[in-house]
């Protein structure tokens, strides 16, 4: 099982919803992973967005929260300020907030696995000491 690793919205949404194309590839990545997967709050507001239309999914994405499979872990001032220089690093590819509070989270906790589906971004954000972001589920 593999522990400490970070969710972006993409997987949510693919876990948390049958239609999704990468519902099955998802949720196989999902039941190697140790819980609770670690994510952000900007994450889950936009896995909500995306999952408003299904009945009950973002009921499921907190009761997720409450039974410990997910962790939305804290940001504070610091990481507004870290996160508003990664978007402006990194503009030329419209990150989203979600985005930057995974590598902010990252980069504060020492983690570097993140389950996601924007590999096009993540293959291109880096850590300190330009350290790659480990991808899963791995290509």
């Amino acid at each position: 099982m593999i522990d400490r690793v970070l969710i972006d919205t993409g997987p949510l949404v693919a876990v948390f919803s049958a239609r999704d194309s990468h519902h099955e590839i998802c949720s196989r990545q999902l039941s190697s992973i140790a819980p609770p997967l670690l994510t952000s709050w900007p994450v889950l507001t936009e896995a909500a967005w995306f999952l408003r239309r299904q009945a009950g999914a973002i009921e499921r994405i907190l009761e997720s929260v409450t039974e410990g499979l997910l962790q939305p872990l804290e940001l504070d001032e610091a990481a507004c300020a870290w996160m508003a220089g990664f978007l402006r690093k990194y503009r030329s590819l419209h990150p989203q907030i979600a985005d930057a509070s995974l590598v902010y989270l990252a980069e504060r906790e020492g983690l570097d696995a993140v389950f996601t589906l924007d590999r096009r971004d993540f293959l291109v954000y880096r850590l300190s000491g330009n350290r790659r972001l480990n991808l899963l589920p791995a290509s």
